[in-house]
């Protein structure tokens, strides 16, 4: 299983996931649900529906599904989906050593947790490409093109 937002798809989301399915036969991906990203970091630029949409096509995922509000616990979700493993990417700041403890909270004491490692390039994140985009860019000019 890999959980991420995914917002504004980009090539560090498939190499994470490409880490994440090597780990196992069947890949679970679970997208934020968007009140959840609006709680924990920001507002979303694409709604989970189509995040969940973008990420159920890519190569490595077998299945994609939406997480939960923020409101459900976020073990919740383990019920139905009952992983062996779970992938973290490199940049979530989540510690393995307290998932495993909530994990064991919980009654999944059999769960790994790994994280894998990130891609090398420097536009790795959505955040990195947007600051790159705004430094190419800046509002003072009309856009990437000129006229000739």
């Amino acid at each position: 299983m890999a959980v991420g937002v995914f917002d504004l798809l980009h090539a560090g989301h498939l190499h994470y996931l490409e880490q994440a399915k090597s780990l196992g036969d069947e890949l679970i991906v679970v997208v934020a649900h968007d009140e959840t990203v609006r709680k924990r970091k920001h507002e979303p630029i694409t709604n989970h529906d189509l995040r969940r949409r973008m990420v159920g096509g890519l190569k490595p995922v077998d299945i994609s599904i939406i997480g939960n509000p923020p409101e459900i616990p976020i073990f919740e979700i383990l019920k139905s989906i009952n992983p062996d493993k779970i992938a973290l990417g490199y940049d979530q700041k989540h510690s393995i050593s307290s998932i495993k403890s909530g994990l064991i909270k919980h009654g999944y004491d059999k769960i790994e947790v790994l994280r894998v490692e990130g891609l090398s390039d420097d536009l790795d994140g959505t955040r990195k490409i947007i600051a790159k985009i705004l430094g190419i860019w800046p509002s003072n000019e009309g856009g990437p093109y000129e006229e000739d």
